[in-house]
């Protein structure tokens, strides 16, 4: 374990930009896909910032869109370390769109991405323990405990689950599928 620790605050970062047509799907409102690019850099800057290290991301958590980020608007993607391990950091992202002639701020989404920080050779290396200040930081890093919970546990399931039981095969006649 590192011996250095940093606060959530010195790693917060907030990029924020102008949504234009080249942004825009086939409908008129901004591509998912790019929001999700400007999260992954976001992610990465945050991540970086506060390891001091290159970092790559290793996992993205559930991404919701709230709504359409329509031509025009200003996106601002804010990014704070909600978690660390030994190498690894969830990095805490929120996407807010404003209509800058109404002044409407809608949030569009959020989620959590999982960075691991490496060396100039490709191997993970420690990055610094995580100072908690207050309950908000507290509450971020123990949920963060959960879903690594969750998903430990997941993929035990997932590793012993019998797909072909009698069981499975009766409640699949449930959904609109066919078994072959």
């Amino acid at each position: 374990m590192s011996l250095n620790f940093k606060t959530v605050a010195a790693s917060k970062i907030t990029i924020s930009q102008l949504m234009l047509p080249s942004h825009s799907n086939f409908n008129g409102k901004i591509h998912g896909g790019y929001i999700l690019s400007l999260m992954d850099q976001i992610a990465f800057a945050c991540a970086s910032k506060y390891s001091g290290s290159y970092c790559v991301t290793a996992s993205v958590d559930t991404v919701d869109f709230l709504g359409p980020i329509e031509i025009g608007e200003l996106v601002t993607l804010k990014a704070s370390v909600n978690y660390v391990g030994k190498t690894s950091m969830v990095i805490g992202i929120r996407v807010d769109s404003e209509n800058i002639q109404s002044g409407e701020i809608k949030h569009c989404n959020s989620s959590y991405f999982t960075m691991v920080a490496k060396d100039k050779f490709g191997n993970s290396v420690a990055v610094p323990g995580l100072v908690l200040s207050g309950l908000e930081e507290r509450r971020r890093f123990y949920n963060c405990l959960k879903k690594i919970a969750i998903k430990k546990e997941r993929d035990q399931h997932e590793e012993t689950f019998d797909y072909s039981s009698r069981e499975v095969l009766k409640e699949l006649e449930k959904y609109n599928v066919q078994i072959l």
